[in-house]
């Protein structure tokens, strides 16, 4: 979006950023991870969304004269607002492809650069990065569970605000099929779709005359919500009226939308009237505060519905309302670091590292992903993370490599991926992940392993730190 410039972020990676300015920070190398500590949902997975647009952002990021003289106000002195006029991202990014799934505790996601443009990106990385990551897991679990339906995000009026438009972005990625979200079509190339609301039956003096304007002005693509007064009595009735007022004119009423009441008994009492009728070809959508448990639920009472509107749970993430990814500092001035906590979970990896994804001779997936410093090739044994007692051997496995370079120079290396492509890269990944770990009610947990060279460098940096204590 055109507004992001070098102040969207906090403001504390400005003060820091002033202060490694003043200390030579522009020739500091310094390597960032972006990770996160837990899946949302209590889920087994996360599908990884929103790179596409954090590189279109950092090829562009700069700071405008606006944000000068704002910044000027804010207390920053002259010699570093002069070095923002010039600020560009020139760094490299390392990441897992757009639309894969990922888990907690590795990398997702290496920034490399001087210490100042990787600080001063850490906010717009997370805000960008977590809240599409979350919004496309809470889509693929609707996905999961309403494999043969339509799915559109109706979220919009329901949004914390802006979000919406990387909301709608993030469910096509997940596996929605459109979006009710206009700008969000027009700038992501997602197809736009909406019926109508209750306020314009309401204009009207009845609902049957409503019926006929709307069908009038969209003959081509006409869903007729039926729900305003009385479903069955009325509104489906006088649906099929202009059903069937259409055919003679050489047109097919669409659909019908439900947006009250039992979802489960209306849909199907709707679809005998309609079978009735001859009308089979017309299609039933249902919306009003659906998520994957209840679209779960109105299936397994074989509820008839073709077009599912979900709108508040998917783009809030509900109940999750966001990903806890973090951006931790693993390398600078030549030496690996740490962060220490008396929590073990929340004890960073040092150094350069690799992920990689492992196989089978089959090619199917283990349930694992090791962990190794940069420089290592193959390994064929992994430990916990915490518990170093606990190891894995695999040495017959496959190895597949998954952060991969995006960006160099502060430039994109690829061509932009379509979110059509992201979608079908994320559906074949996500097929590949075995049904354990995508149950909703206790999924298995996918094993994240480290190697004896990764393991050894973190113990050896607890202790050093341990003894300067």
């Amino acid at each position: 979006m055109n507004f992001i410039s070098g102040t969207y972020t906090d403001q504390y990676q400005l003060t820091m950023a002033q202060v490694y300015f003043h200390n030579d920070g522009e020739y500091q190398d310094a390597v960032f991870d972006y990770f996160f500590r837990k899946s949302p949902f209590d889920g087994g997975y996360t599908i990884f969304a929103g790179l596409e647009n954090l590189i279109d952002i950092l090829e562009d990021l700069s700071f405008s004269k606006q944000d000068i003289d704002y910044l000027r106000t804010q207390g920053f002195d002259q010699k570093f607002l002069q070095y923002l006029k010039d600020f560009k991202f020139t760094g490299k990014v390392y990441s897992v492809n757009e639309g894969d799934i990922v888990f907690p505790l590795r990398p997702v996601v290496r920034i490399e650069g001087n210490i100042i443009e990787a600080q001063i990106i850490e906010t717009l990385l997370l805000n960008i990065l977590n809240f599409q990551s979350l919004i496309a897991t809470k889509a693929s679990r609707i996905r999961l569970v309403a494999p043969h339906q339509s799915l559109i995000d109706f979220g919009m009026r329901r949004a914390q605000g802006l979000g919406s438009y990387h909301a709608s972005r993030a469910a096509i990625i997940g596996g929605f099929d459109a979006s009710s979200h206009v700008m969000a079509g027009r700038d992501f190339g997602i197809p736009v779709s909406g019926t109508m609301a209750h306020s314009f039956i309401q204009s009207y003096n009845d609902e049957l005359t409503a019926f006929r304007a709307f069908a009038k002005s969209r003959p081509d693509d006409c869903v007729l919500l039926v729900d305003t007064y009385n479903t069955l009595k009325s509104g489906v009735p006088n649906a099929i009226k202009v059903a069937k007022e259409m055919e003679e004119e050489g047109y097919k009423l669409n659909g019908v939308r439900l947006d009250s009441g039992d979802l489960a008994y209306l849909a199907k009492r709707t679809r005998e009237i309609l079978d009735q009728e001859g009308l089979e070809y017309v299609k039933i959508a249902a919306s009003n505060q659906l998520d994957e448990f209840v679209i779960k639920s109105l299936l397994e009472q074989g509820a008839p519905i073709d077009v599912m509107g979900i709108g508040t749970s998917l783009v809030t993430g509900n109940p999750d309302g966001a990903l806890d990814g973090v951006y931790k500092l693993a390398f600078t001035k030549g030496k690996a670091r740490i962060k220490l906590s008396e929590n073990k979970a929340k004890v960073t990896l040092p150094g350069k590292k690799q992920v990689f994804r492992l196989r089978d001779d089959q090619q199917h997936l283990i349930g694992a992903d090791v962990v190794t410093l940069d420089d290592e090739n193959l390994v064929d044994e992994m430990f916990h993370p915490f518990e170093t007692d606990k190891s894995l051997k695999f040495p017959d496995c496959q190895q597949e490599p998954l952060l991969k370079m995006v960006m160099k120079n502060g430039k994109r290396l690829n061509k932009v991926k379509s979110l059509r492509e992201i979608q079908k890269y994320s559906k074949e990944r996500l097929a590949e992940l075995p049904l354990e770990f995508k149950r909703f009610d206790n999924p298995h947990i996918y094993k994240i392993g480290l190697s004896k060279k990764l393991t050894d460098l973190r113990n050896r940096l607890i202790s050093e730190e341990k003894r300067k204590q």
